[in-house]
């Protein structure tokens, strides 16, 4: 009995001793199958320690993480999916190797690569221990793929679409700057070069010296030190003469209208993390441009267009031995918008770089002829390299030239009044005809209201009927208007007008309100909003779109961005105005132009008009705000060019009356033409 148990023992302890010597019950599977995973997380590492001694011997595993590395990322790849087709029976072959085949899909700068691979596998014992691992060439990465052959990538980028006005000018194109640098071992005096560099460039010698040190930069690179426009060139041409310091042409993205269409282009940008992040599935790289405002950024997609490249593997004599993968280059899209960048040149010189913006448009069509916002920036810089005092003057608090203030919305003055009339006229509340008795300058209901008074500008002599209110632009006949439509109907009706809805247009534009989030609250509130204060606030473009409907039977158009074939307009709002109610309130308006509030100056062009002139009060009694200036314009005869002005703080200008004669130069030039 004693005899069969040592032999039991014995028996365990050899077990236990085989065990710890790596009998291995892992599959040939299984060993693939872990090579896998590692090799689909681009694990090299643990790749490496799963490859028989054989294969080891042939590289080192410092070697074969860094092939793999440089490979994937020259070839761009973006997506790695490897799939094993393992049989149902794996029967090693005569020398006990096992075969099974694998797919590789790789997504690369040249496309999709799909490369059929064999994995060998065989058994044998490492570090004490016996498993299956795998036989490893360079033929596992690519089968063509001799171990003294490379993977070249070439990257083929397309060009960036461009975006043209109506007549095809060019507002964001493919042009070429000039960069400014240094090589360094051509240098022969770097102290007296960085200095000559740095008083002709704007910047300081260490600025200069900070761009040299960078940690790419070798003895023989071009160094860019700054970058300037082709048009400006001839000014920095002498710097060539300096030892060491080089002109060179360079395409990229230029702006040709500079400041009068930045707000409507935007620009261009170094993609930043987050946009990688998002954007890398799709082809960007950390060195990639990418729209960052303006139409650049909304028509990204478009105007990018797809890379193409090639992956081609090189002999040692560098001839291409094979191609893996090809990729023809798609160009971006063009742009063609409706703008009329001739027109939209002269609205930006008149606003004089004050605070403003002006909408043009084709009223009878919705084509919009021009966004200009002011002050405005160059998005040129954004190409050629912002400085530190160009960053802080296009943050400015006060001036904000980034805002594109076409967006944004306002108070807009007595150009509501046309509203207030169209809604009184709609539901009956409103007798054009009649007149009312209205004495003096200031108005109250009764003595609920306290000290609050609505006041007009001037006193017409008598009573006034409609027209008469609007020639004269009477804040006291819309108070007591809005006050017979009631607060419940004149909000109801207002949302024909598209107040509290996102006018459908490509850039996203601010919302317009009728008031607060809390409605209109009591009569004086509503009085003030009958001749457009109160709460309101409008965008210019959409207070553009509601007057076009003056000449269109009353519908509001869809803005049109893009140039289009001509065809039927597209009705955004359907009788927001009934026709008869549009084409009386069009006939007042050209008695405003004609001997009303936007009488002065004379043109030779008749049209219709109305001013505004909106008091930006924190408080009812607040005595001293400040105005922003209005004006909106059609040619009366064949309707086809409008144009709206908006000028912040004119109070000491004349208000409205500053814009009149603004608006009235361009739209009577433009029509004569």
């Amino acid at each position: 009995m004693e005899f069969r148990k040592f032999i039991l023992a014995v028996f365990m302890l050899v077990v236990l001793l085989a065990g710890a010597m790596g009998c291995s019950r892992v599959t040939p599977e299984q060993a693939l199958q872990t090579y896998v995973a590692n090799w689909q997380n681009q694990n090299f590492t643990e790749m490496y320690k799963q490859l028989t001694t054989e294969s080891k011997g042939k590289i080192t595993q410092d070697q074969f993480v860094k092939r793999h590395k440089d490979i994937y990322e020259g070839i761009g790849l973006k997506k790695l999916e490897i799939k094993p087709e393992i049989p149902e029976k794996v029967i090693p072959d005569k020398d006990g190797k096992v075969s099974i085949p694998v797919k590789v899909s790789m997504d690369t700068l040249a496309g999709p690569v799909e490369v059929p691979l064999q994995a060998v596998l065989t058994q044998e014992k490492q570090d004490g221990k016996k498993g299956w691992f795998v036989v490893w060439d360079t033929k596992s990465i690519f089968p063509q793929l001799e171990e003294n052959d490379k993977v070249r990538a070439q990257r083929l980028p397309a060009k960036r679409g461009e975006i043209k006005d109506r007549q095809g000018k060019g507002l964001a194109v493919n042009g070429n700057i000039t960069a400014i640098g240094i090589v360094p071992e051509k240098l022969t005096d770097k102290d007296a070069a960085k200095a000559a560099l740095a008083q002709a460039l704007g910047i300081t010698p260490e600025q200069v010296e900070n761009k040299l040190t960078q940690a790419w930069v070798k003895p023989n690179f071009f160094v860019p030190i700054s970058k300037v426009s082709v048009d400006t060139k001839a000014n920095y041409t002498s710097l060539a003469n300096i030892k060491g310091v080089f002109l060179r042409d360079e395409s990229a993205r230029v702006y040709p209208y500079k400041e009068v269409a930045a707000h409507l282009t935007g620009y261009l940008g170094l993609i930043g993390p987050e946009e990688l992040a998002k954007l890398k599935p799709q082809g960007y790289t950390d060195t990639s441009l990418i729209g960052k405002s303006g139409l650049e950024q909304l028509f990204e997609t478009r105007l990018r267009g797809e890379d193409g490249g090639t992956i081609y593997i090189e002999e040692p004599s560098g001839n291409k031995k094979v191609t893996v993968a090809k990729k023809d280059v798609k160009n971006g899209e063009d742009i063609q918008l409706a703008i009329d960048i001739e027109l939209q040149k002269k609205l930006y010189q008149q606003l004089q770089g004050e605070k403003g913006s002006a909408v043009a448009s084709n009223p009878k069509t919705g084509e919009i002829l021009a966004l200009v916002s002011s002050p405005s920036y160059d998005p040129n810089l954004f190409t050629l390299g912002v400085t530190e005092n160009q960053w802080k003057t296009l943050n400015d608090e006060t001036q904000k030239p980034m805002l594109a203030r076409f967006t944004q919305t306002y108070s807009p003055g007595s150009t509501f009044k046309v509203i207030t009339a169209a809604i009184g006229l709609k539901t009956g509340k409103l007798n054009p005809e009649e007149k009312v008795s209205i004495s003096g300058l200031q108005w109250q209901k009764d003595s609920t209201w306290g000290n609050y008074h609505v006041t007009r500008m001037g006193d017409p002599g008598g009573p006034i009927n409609l027209s008469q209110a609007l020639i004269h632009s009477d804040n006291i006949y819309f108070a007591q208007a809005a006050l017979k439509i009631g607060a419940e109907t004149f909000v109801q009706e207002a949302r024909s007008f598209g107040f509290g809805e996102q006018v459908p247009f490509a850039m996203g534009l601010q919302t317009s309100q009728l008031s607060g989030s809390e409605g209109i609250k009591g009569e004086t509130q509503l009085a003030d909003t009958g001749y457009g204060q109160g709460q309101i606030l409008i965008n210019p473009l959409h207070l553009s779109l509601i007057y076009s409907g003056l000449v269109n039977s009353g519908n509001l158009l869809k803005p049109i961005l893009e140039l289009k074939q001509p065809g039927q307009p597209e009705i955004w709002k359907e009788k927001a105005y009934t026709a008869e109610v549009a084409d009386r309130l069009f006939k007042d308006l050209v008695e405003v132009v004609e001997q009303g509030t936007a009488s002065n100056p004379r043109v030779q062009t008749p049209m219709a008009g109305k001013t505004g002139t909106a008091e930006l009060k924190s408080s009812l009694t607040e005595q001293d705000p400040k105005e922003n200036g209005w004006f909106v314009a059609i040619n009366r005869d064949n309707p086809r060019l409008q144009i709206l002005m908006m000028i912040e703080d004119v109070k000491a200008k004349g208000g409205s009356h500053y814009v009149v004669p603004k608006v009235k130069t361009v739209l009577d030039e433009a029509i004569r033409q």
